[in-house]
């Protein structure tokens, strides 16, 4: 996956917004309806099935006419979204799925801080050679290229975060590139006073970002619960909070994403330690 920033208008923020909400309807009437067959003692409704029910034929019912405002991509994506999810529950369950167990699907909130939405090549969209990205009914949205793409996208997800960014993570598959060979091998051991110690003595000490954000972030989460709930006030004091920690997970990973790759090319083997530090 490679993310980029992205800028909408505003004509193309309420396009997005309407799109995320027909998803999320969609999503939740597929789920709706196999949990009413379900309690009916009906049979499983298969995929194809439940596309016809939730989106061909509510495109036609008046409370649900508006689906038809944006790409059907959209909508097949969050029922795919759904189908997925019963199929990680149903294989966690018959214990085919290894790791830990995996929850039924659940209905998706509005007020969820995070929105998103899939596009696939069946939608056409195509980044242009001015570098705007042209989305179904949507329009050429602004575009951050940090970097090139090293091929064609196969599928693009548009997600606006719980500070009110917009994101573009475009799927490709790129050739492998392997690097150059080098002689040097470490060992990596995960520390509880230092991030990790390196087999050749060297200690990487642990950031302290959110130690550094503690005292902007305790006077906005004060702000925050002076608000009354349900007013647009508090919702503003939301999203500067989303903005402060949204700050401070960035830098975090940056921080890593450099450390990772510098431990990378500096070494033909890296061995790290298996041993499970949850909650140390």
């Amino acid at each position: 996956r490679y993310n980029y920033r992205v800028y909408p208008t505003p004509g193309q923020q309420a396009s997005l917004a309407r799109a995320f909400g027909c998803a999320r309807v969609v999503f939740n009437d597929g789920l709706r309806a196999r949990q009413q067959a379900r309690e009916a003692g009906e049979p499983y409704l298969s995929d194809g099935d439940l596309s016809k029910r939730v989106i061909t034929e509510a495109k036609r019912t008046p409370e649900r006419v508006w689906l038809g405002e944006v790409s059907a991509v959209v909508l097949q994506q969050a029922l795919a979204d759904l189908n997925a999810a019963y199929r990680n529950f149903s294989a966690s369950t018959s214990g085919k799925r290894k790791g830990r167990k995996v929850a039924p699907p659940r209905f998706r909130s509005r007020k969820d801080n995070r929105q998103a939405i899939r596009l696939t090549a069946n939608a056409r969209f195509k980044v242009l050679d001015n570098g705007r990205l042209r989305l179904p009914k949507i329009g050429d949205v602004a575009v951050r290229w940090s970097r090139q793409l090293p091929a064609a996208p196969t599928s693009v997800t548009v997600i606006r975060d719980a500070a009110g960014r917009y994101f573009a993570s475009f799927v490709v598959q790129p050739a492998d590139e392997p690097l150059p060979p080098v002689d040097g091998e470490v060992g990596i051991d995960l520390g509880l006073t230092h991030f990790a110690v390196l087999s050749n003595g060297k200690k990487i000490t642990a950031p302290r970002f959110l130690r550094r954000a503690a005292r902007k972030l305790k006077r906005l989460q004060q702000d925050l619960s002076r608000k009354q709930r349900g007013s647009a006030n508090r919702s503003k004091a939301v999203v500067k909070v989303a903005r402060a920690h949204a700050r401070v997970a960035d830098s975090r990973r940056d921080w890593q994403h450099k450390l990772s790759t510098r431990i990378i090319r500096d070494n033909q083997a890296v061995y790290v330690e298996d041993l499970c530090v949850t909650g140390l």
